[in-house]
Parts: C-alpha cells; sequence; structure tokens
C-alpha cells in the first residue's frame, strides 16, 4: 500500500458510521414535532452529508429561517437520544487500524458539528487514527471544496496524492471541486446509480470490498 496516494480522507456519517438510517428518522421527527409536512426516506437520505442547517434548508425549503433554529434542536434532540447505540460498520477498525499502521494520514471531513464528530471520535474508539479532520460548523457545507483544501494545506498533501472516500454525491462533488480522486461507497446514504453518474474511481459495495481496493489500489 502506499503507492498512490499519501492522504485518506473519509466521510463519516454512511462510510463509516452505520447512521444513515439514525439521521433519516431525526430529520422525519422533527418534522413531525413541528407540524411540518414529513420527507419522504429518499428526500432525507439525500441529504445526508450536507452541514445540517443547509441539510434542513434543502429537504424542508419552504420553512421560514426564523423556525430553522426550532428544526435544528428538534433533530438534535431525536438523533442524541440515540446516537450512543449507533455502531461502526463491520470492519471499519480493522480497516482504519491497517491504514494507519501502513503509513497512510488519514483525516475526515464531515457534515457533523465539531462536537458531534469529537463525540463519535470518543465512543468509536478510532478517533486517535486521524490526524485531522473537518466539520461543517468550521467550513462551508459540501460540496464546497473548503475541507479537502484545508486538509491538503494543514497536512502537507498535493490534491494528485489525495483521495477522497464516501457514501453521497456531496462527497463526489466535493472531491471533483477540489480537484481529489474520489471513491464511492454504496452501502449508506446515496444508490448506486447516483454515485456513478459522479464517475469515482470505483463504487465498492462492502467494507470489506473498500479495504481490498486500497490494499491493492491506494
Amino acid at each position: 500500500m502506499g503507492a498512490r496516494f499519501d492522504l485518506l480522507v473519509f466521510d463519516w456519517d454512511g462510510t463509516l458510521l452505520d447512521s444513515a438510517g439514525a439521521i433519516v428518522r431525526a430529520i422525519q421527527s422533527a418534522s413531525r414535532d413541528l407540524g411540518l409536512p414529513v420527507p419522504s426516506e429518499e428526500r432525507a437520505r439525500h441529504v445526508i452529508g450536507l452541514g445540517l442547517r443547509d441539510a434542513l434548508q434543502h429537504v424542508l425549503p419552504d420553512l421560514p429561517p426564523a423556525r430553522y433554529p426550532q428544526l435544528v434542536e428538534r433533530y438534535r434532540q431525536h438523533y442524541l437520544a440515540r446516537d450512543h447505540e449507533l455502531r461502526l460498520f463491520d470492519g471499519v477498525p480493522e480497516l482504519i487500524g491497517a491504514l494507519a499502521e501502513a503509513g497512510f494520514l488519514l483525516a475526515v471531513a464531515t457534515g457533523k458539528s465539531r462536537l458531534g464528530l469529537q463525540r463519535a471520535f470518543e465512543h468509536s474508539g478510532i478517533g486517535q487514527c486521524f490526524h485531522a479532520s473537518r466539520c461543517a460548523d468550521e467550513c462551508f457545507s459540501k460540496p464546497h471544496p473548503q475541507m479537502l483544501c484545508e486538509l491538503m494545506d494543514e497536512l502537507a498533501v498535493g490534491a494528485e496524492r489525495t483521495l477522497m472516500i464516501g457514501d453521497t454525491t456531496h462527497d463526489l462533488q466535493m472531491a471533483r471541486n477540489a480537484g481529489v480522486a474520489a471513491l464511492a461507497v454504496s452501502y449508506g446514504a446515496h444508490p448506486a446509480a447516483a454515485l456513478d453518474a459522479l464517475a469515482p474511481l470505483a463504487r465498492l459495495q462492502a467494507i470489506e470490498e473498500l479495504a481490498k481496493w486500497l490494499s491493492d489500489n491506494a
């Protein structure tokens, strides 16, 4: 390993953590609490990976801006009530540990807040493997390239030596906007056809396939 890329940047929700379903349910429950139209699962899944406020604006575009704080508060209450039950996908700890041992620089670019990612790092037990991270309350939301650009600057790695790995079109578009290669996983939030339309280097259907691709190609 290590022949092609130096920096591997992972999305968190839906890529490393099995959380897409919980996010969808929290969005739907928050909408229901406030008497708002409840978005379909497909619509709610589409906004996973965006910063929370951007996600809610996309999923409920007719909501007056003055009500967004209420919706954010209800979403967080529903999500945090269950987030301690969420688990990494099977094989993720072993994969991240092997990549760190192999000498890759590892980073996270996520739609979570810094507080949310810190809590996830501590709960998951793999936070110490990552050299840097960027969150949606620190940068423009995906697909803006700021997260990737800042990570590359911090870790002194060029775009040609960086690989973005994610489960949404937002991840792949962010990589494209930053001039970075991208790898898609289809076990998370977005459907395979939508991911394929953005022409990632490959689309993997399971952590085992992702591990093998990185072993053979990264």
